[in-house]
């Protein structure tokens, strides 16, 4: 059976507290691309104790929907994948890098997650991405047609194309940061299969130098504000830009925390900090 026949689409959008309409038409893309990235935090867990993810939907929705679990990009777009697909919109799942720093886009493997989706009132694809999770992520999935700005919630992002060796454009997301645009991620129009993102989760949990798997890094955006746990240090960045941190005093108050602020139940018995 298809997976847009099969998804449990109301535990999901009772997930997410969506209450609007479920039609494939461009206002329900845009509601539920924030309603999800509002209510489910993107961290990293499963990695950090050395399980590598499920990417079966049946999986996805076990822990993303029915338990208080968030996850990573893989996960996270792919059950968005899954929900538009059942309220009728065209998906097409991509591959990016997370270019955040990046001198040369090519010096990062493509390991991102991301989904090109085409509404029925639109001739437009429009670029979603609700597994980014940091400040540059988009609230609102954005056309995409190069060098237009779009705002949302406070945030400013756009879509550039720039040159590279390949038979297709690529484009690259840039967000405002201070005062200036920053590249966020690079990517092409090719699909991706399941079979392709499987290996490249795989890499993401286990890659010796992978982040994921040495620390907790949590996130969670939130209406009025962003949280970010990297290890100990929780930092709150507040919508007008204020920022404050503190170092989480040990292993007891991360714990709490994550239960607290980021609304995830902690997998029994494992250890946080190293």
């Amino acid at each position: 059976m298809p997976d847009e026949q099969r998804f449990d689409l109301d535990a999901y959008l009772d997930r997410i507290g969506w209450r609007g309409a479920r039609s494939a038409d461009l206002a329900t893309l845009r509601g539920v691309h924030r309603a999800h990235l509002l209510s489910l935090p993107f961290e990293n867990l499963d990695p950090l104790r050395g399980a590598v993810p499920s990417l079966e939907l049946d999986d996805l929705t076990a822990k993303l929907v029915h338990g208080r679990r968030g996850g990573y990009c893989f996960e996270h777009n792919l059950l968005l994948a899954g929900a538009l697909r059942a309220l009728g919109f065209g998906v097409t799942v991509l591959s990016g890098r997370v270019v955040v720093g990046a001198e040369r886009l090519e010096s990062r493997p493509r390991a991102h997650a991301l989904l090109l989706v085409r509404a029925a009132d639109d001739p437009r694809p429009h670029l979603g991405d609700v597994g980014f999770g940091n400040l540059g992520a988009m609230v609102e999935p954005v056309p995409l047609v190069p060098d237009v700005e779009f705002r949302a919630d406070g945030r400013r992002h756009r879509l550039v194309q720039v040159p590279h060796d390949g038979p297709l454009p690529q484009w690259v997301l840039q967000a405002w940061r201070e005062d200036d645009w920053a590249a966020q991620l690079a990517f092409t129009e090719e699909p991706f299969a399941l079979s392709d993102l499987v290996t490249q989760n795989w890499y993401a949990a286990t890659y010796s130098d992978s982040p994921f798997i040495r620390r907790p890094i949590v996130q969670r955006t939130l209406s009025a504000r962003h949280l970010l746990l990297d290890g100990r240090e929780l930092t709150e960045t507040a919508r007008d830009g204020t920022v404050t941190r503190r170092e989480l005093a040990d292993e007891g108050e991360v714990r709490r925390v994550l239960v607290g602020e980021f609304g995830i139940d902690v997998p029994e018995g494992m250890a946080l900090l190293p």
